[in-house]
């Protein structure tokens, strides 16, 4: 149902993927450029995918299992985002292209956090539905 706790775990890991992008810069290079996630396009497109899940999830609320499977998904995609910016960050040497590290680079950590709680909910959900079967 849409009025589960892990339908608002899921909407705000959607908030985060795809609205905070805007908001917090990845990081500034030495010549004083502010670079956010929607120059480059592979990290939009990982945020925005990130943030796709997270809604194509909230509505399968009657297939717990795929919804399990989808934040799972979800959860490995934004280490791959987490995996990029660690590599973006310590890669280069010195201070020839990133100056100084910004918030945004810590979203897909927050992101993994609101999946994880939702993934225990809808585990939650699932361990009583399975309890109430064998009632029956």
């Amino acid at each position: 149902m849409l009025q589960r706790i892990q339908t608002i775990y899921l909407l705000l890991s959607a908030g985060v993927s795809a609205g905070l992008i805007f908001v917090f810069h990845l990081w500034k290079t030495k010549e004083g450029v502010t670079v956010f996630a929607a120059n480059e396009a592979v990290f939009i497109s990982l945020f925005l995918g990130s943030a796709l899940l997270s809604l194509i999830a909230v509505f399968m609320y009657k297939k717990r299992k795929s919804q399990f499977m989808l934040g799972r998904l979800n959860i490995i995609l934004n280490f791959i985002l987490l995996g990029f910016f660690v590599y973006q960050s310590l890669n280069l040497s010195g201070e020839t292209y990133v100056s100084e590290k910004g918030i945004g680079m810590l979203l897909p950590i927050v992101s993994i956090v609101f999946l994880a709680l939702a993934n225990k909910a809808i585990k939650k959900d699932e361990d009583l539905v399975k309890s109430v079967d064998r009632l029956r």
